[in-house]
């Protein structure tokens, strides 16, 4: 599929360069999150912000064209005190989908937390902002970080069979305004992705897993 926008969707939905089965696919939901990522000349999917967004066009472009790997970068929130800079993530489920509710309704599993095969932090996703400390408090018994498309595109990855990596950057404690540290989270996500390029990024990566 060649670089240029992806029409059958509204909003910010944008594809960067043509994806080919020797490189990456970089997602990430915002462009501000990518200032930094254009240099490696990879190509590099906009979804827009949500499950659903991220979902839906991950799933259009993948039905086109699979890349050797999918590697979702950006911002996310601090549930753990203390917890800064980039990190891949090691498991991450849904806080805004009951799954062990639906299982026991239908006895099947449509939101099951997703292991990805590296050491690293839980990483919870959904499509509410966490901007209590109630909420916050909650979490943080579960996960040490937060954000909105992450689970998306790993079971996205899963269901094409492609290896995933989310890579993650503290913004700041959840439930405070972000959009000031965004452009430094989003060169830090670019120099994880060159120090990453510098070594085996191709290679790297295993296919999700859902527990």
């Amino acid at each position: 599929m060649g670089g240029g926008e992806v029409f059958c969707f509204d909003g910010p939905v944008k594809l960067h360069r043509s994806i080919s089965l020797d490189r990456p696919l970089l997602v990430v939901a915002l462009e501000e999150e990518a200032q930094h990522l254009h240099l490696s000349t990879l190509p590099l999917l906009v979804t827009g912000v949500g499950k659903v967004a991220a979902a839906a066009a991950l799933s259009a472009v993948l039905a086109r064209q699979r890349p050797s790997r999918v590697i979702n970068l950006g911002a996310a929130g601090s549930l753990a005190g203390g917890l800064i800079g980039t990190h891949v993530i090691g498991r991450v489920f849904q806080h805004d989908f009951d799954d062990r509710a639906i299982y026991d309704l239908t006895g099947f599993h449509f939101g099951a937390p997703i292991d990805l095969g590296v050491a690293g932090p839980v990483l919870a996703s959904g499509d509410v902002f966490v901007n209590s400390s109630a909420a916050g408090k909650k979490l943080a018994g579960q996960a040490a970080l937060v954000d909105m498309e992450g689970y998306a595109v790993a079971y996205v990855a899963g269901e094409f069979g492609l290896p995933v990596t989310l890579v993650k950057d503290v913004s700041e404690g959840a439930g405070r305004s972000w959009p000031g540290a965004l452009d430094q989270c989003a060169e830090r996500l670019g120099a994880w992705l060159s120090q990453e390029l510098s070594g085996s990024l191709p290679a790297r990566g295993a296919s999700s897993g859902k527990a």
